[in-house]
């Protein structure tokens, strides 16, 4: 399973692509992240459905108290495009 998302509110500068790559490889998703210029984070991840899941759970809540999602918009699908690991885009 696959979900492509974009993250808005106070996620850059605040530690969330790190957060994000740390969470994943606990739930063993591969994936990448990346800030986007107009200050959201376009992220997506790959792996179990379930665990997919839980990832998505964490990440709504902010993965630590400094950052502040406020909308995540996301797209989920059965494709997987079969990544190797979790990368940080600059």
């Amino acid at each position: 399973m696959q979900a492509h998302m974009t993250i808005h509110g106070r996620v850059q500068g605040v530690g969330f692509r790190k957060s994000a790559k740390n969470h994943a490889q606990k739930q063993n998703l591969t994936g990448w992240v990346q800030n986007k210029q107009d200050g959201t984070v376009e992220l997506k991840v790959e792996g179990a459905k379930d665990s997919i899941n839980s990832y998505i759970s964490m990440l709504k809540d902010g993965f630590n108290p400094y950052i502040k999602v406020e909308k995540v918009e996301m797209n989920q699908s059965g494709n997987e495009e079969g990544f190797d690991d979790f990368t940080i885009k600059r």
